[in-house]
């Protein structure tokens, strides 16, 4: 996992710390619609108010292609300091003399929110520039953002060549739950997989089919698997160029430990109020498409995770956003609250069903991160990650 320097290693009173947070919430009518990642960020940033530090935080927000007056972080700050109970100044730039001038004017304890990082042409790019703006606004950096661990840019990786750099709690959090599934996961351990893409997911399948006990794949990304078995999935998802690639997983030698859905509730269209039928995989009509496991293939999946002492989830069984196609979500989602072992749910998708339930505190571990929970899981080094492990070293 690497080693790396924390906040405990730091003293922080009177100086200008920069947080790099996730804040990538979703906005609607200009409010957030959903404060799971900013409270989440909550305990680093009030640490560090409590510790005398000038906290300054920056995050992204979406996938703007401009200066998007829609991907600005006003309400963000607005729900920060709301949730934080303390005032958020929220600054109009990201890096620049402007930005400089007030942070030094700042007092310990004061709370300044930069604007959207990805704002900055140069942020994604890693720019050596704008990385050196980051570092002029700090005497400390945090990574506290593991949803953008895995993404080598200006805000979580570049900044890091200028300035002495630890890891967040947030972050040490995250490495630790997920790590100790990769370590010495306690078996039966299952892993659960949906979504959408197959290829989305393919990595952690073949790194994870050797170590796991089972797993249970549901969700769009079943039909690939479905297909490449020789059964007619009507018009549900597929992936084609990834047949061969799914053939090759099934028939190795772990194929068997993959648990695929013996029944699945089809609609005649993609709508919320399509017309339902439950159907064997066999079954599945010609002009129809798969948008959630059947209720055999729930009642399935959730007797193995109640038997297994450890589960990883990451992606939903169904269009779960639709109530009619939710059932293998909530019965998947129940099971893993049920159970008495170790959980870690990560992905956006698995963590708003969660909440959408009123589960999210029942589980081991519930990660901010999804693309980067993958991605360790994969055996990946994370380039934030191995950012910071050069400030261990000196």
């Amino acid at each position: 996992m690497g080693k790396y320097l924390t906040l405990d290693d730091v003293d922080v009173a009177g100086r200008r710390v920069l947080i790099r947070a996730d804040l990538n919430v979703p906005i609607a009518g200009g409010a957030v619609a959903d404060d799971f990642r900013i409270r989440a960020s909550l305990p680093t940033i009030v640490r560090l108010r409590e510790a005398g530090a000038t906290v300054v935080v920056c995050s992204h927000l979406g996938r703007p292609k401009d200066r998007e007056p829609e991907f600005a972080m006003g309400p963000v700050a607005d729900r920060l300091a709301e949730v934080g109970g303390f005032p958020v100044r929220k600054l109009d730039a990201v890096v620049g003399p402007e930005v400089e001038v007030a942070v030094e004017a700042a007092a310990p304890g004061e709370v300044l929110l930069l604007e959207n990082t990805r704002f900055e042409l140069g942020e994604k790019k890693n720019d050596p520039d704008l990385a050196r703006g980051f570092a002029a606004l700090a005497d400390v950096f945090v990574l506290d953002a593991f949803g953008s661990a895995h993404r080598a840019h200006a805000s979580t990786v570049g900044v890091a060549d200028h300035v002495q750099s630890v890891a967040g709690p947030l972050l040490v959090q995250e490495v630790e739950g997920i790590g100790s599934l990769l370590a010495d996961p306690p078996h039966p351990f299952t892993v659960v997989l949906g979504g959408a893409k197959v290829s989305d997911k393919l990595g952690v399948i073949k790194s994870l089919l050797p170590k796991v006990d089972m797993m249970l794949i549901g969700g769009g990304m079943c039909f690939t698997l479905l297909e490449a078995e020789g059964y007619e999935v009507g018009s549900s998802l597929v992936e084609e160029d990834r047949l061969e690639e799914v053939r090759g997983v099934l028939a190795s030698g772990y194929g068997d430990r993959i648990g695929l859905p013996d029944d699945i509730a089809v609609a005649d269209r993609f709508a919320a109020d399509a017309e339902r039928r439950v159907v064997a995989r066999d079954a599945i009509p010609g002009d129809w498409m798969g948008l959630d496991i059947g209720p055999d293939t729930a009642r399935a999946f959730a007797a193995a995770i109640r038997g297994s002492r450890a589960v990883f989830w990451n992606g939903p069984m169904g269009v779960f956003e639709w109530e009619r196609f939710r059932e293998g979500t909530d019965q998947v989602a129940r099971a893993l609250t049920d159970h008495a072992g170790y959980t870690v749910v990560g992905g956006g998708d698995s963590v708003a069903a969660l909440r959408l339930l009123g589960l999210e505190s029942e589980v081991s571990h519930l990660s901010t991160g999804g693309g980067a929970g993958l991605e360790m899981l994969e055996g990946k080094t994370l380039p934030g990650l191995a950012a910071l492990e050069k400030w261990a070293e000196n």
